[in-house]
């Protein structure tokens, strides 16, 4: 009977594990915090933390750096593009 319980709670938690992944978002900036790179930093992201503009997703490493980006978001998108542009022509 336990193993039953184990073999079951196994297989329950690698299809969680399957399901989370095929719904994993993808974002602009290759998942890179948005935030992050208008202030000229490359922080990575499981994109979790996201927001639409403009039809795109950008992603963000926490909710505090969310906001902050939300405070003035076209200046910040257009700080965070340039920055990612040199760091990664073409």
């Amino acid at each position: 009977m336990v193993r039953n319980y184990i073999t079951s709670a196994f297989a329950g938690a690698l299809l969680l594990g399957l399901t989370t992944a095929a719904f994993a978002v993808s974002g602009e900036f290759n998942n890179v915090c948005t935030m992050g790179l208008a202030s000229a930093k490359d922080i990575e992201t499981d994109c979790s933390i996201n927001a639409q503009l403009e039809g795109k997703t950008y992603c963000f490493g926490s909710k505090e750096a969310m906001a902050e980006f939300m405070k003035n978001p076209k200046e910040n998108l257009a700080k965070a593009q340039t920055y990612y542009s040199k760091k990664h022509p073409g």
